[in-house]
C-alpha cells in the first residue's frame, strides 16, 4: 500500500489546474496541495525516524514531537509538481530503508514512547503510516469531490461525499 500512494495523488493531481489542488472544504482545513506537503514532512519527520529509535533506544526516550504544519513553511512557493516528485522520491527512500532494516515479527512487538499517547509498538507504527496514507487519500478526493457540491444539486442525496 505504501508504494502506491505517491502514484495515486500523482496521476489524481498533476496537471490539473490550482483551483483542484488549492481548493479546502472552508477555514481551517487542508487542500490536496497542502496534503502532499504534510504527507512529505512525514516522510522525513516521522515514520522511518520513528520506527529506528524503536529498534535502537526503545522507551528510553521520546519520540521527537511531530510538527503537524511544518508543511505550510516547507512547501511555500514550491509547484505542486515539484511536491509530487520529492514526495514520490522520498517515499521510495523510506521504504527501502524499511527493507534495509529487516524488520521482523520480533521487532514489530518492540515498544518506542510517543511524546502524547506513551508506548507504543513498531506494529502500531506501521499501520498508522498505511492508514495515515488512506485517510490522506480519502481527504483529497472529499475535497476536490466537494468542489462540485452546488452544481449536483439534487443527486447530493445520492453522494455521501458531499455531506
Amino acid at each position: 500500500m505504501l508504494e502506491r500512494t505517491p502514484a495515486v495523488l500523482d496521476a489524481l493531481l498533476r496537471g490539473l489546474p490550482a483551483e483542484w489542488h488549492d481548493c479546502t472544504d472552508g477555514e481551517g482545513t487542508w487542500s490536496p496541495y497542502v496534503v502532499v506537503g504534510h504527507l512529505i514532512h512525514g516522510e522525513k519527520a516521522d515514520w522511518i525516524p520513528r520506527l529506528e529509535m524503536i529498534l535502537e533506544v526503545g522507551t528510553a526516550r521520546p519520540f521527537p514531537p511531530f510538527d503537524r504544519e511544518a508543511q505550510f513553511r516547507e512547501s511555500a512557493g514550491r509547484a505542486l509538481e515539484e511536491l509530487l516528485d520529492e514526495f514520490a522520491a522520498r517515499r521510495r527512500e523510506s521504504l527501502a530503508r524499511l527493507g534495509e532494516l529487516a524488520v521482523g515479527e520480533a521487532e514489530l512487538g518492540l515498544e518506542g514512547l510517543h511524546p502524547a499517547f506513551g508506548r507504543v509498538t513498531a506494529r502500531q507504527l506501521l499501520a498508522t503510516w498505511t492508514a495515515h496514507d488512506l485517510s490522506h487519500l480519502v481527504q483529497v478526493n472529499r475535497t476536490m469531490a466537494r468542489r462540485y457540491r452546488a452544481e449536483v444539486g439534487p443527486w447530493a442525496a445520492y453522494l455521501p461525499v458531499m455531506g
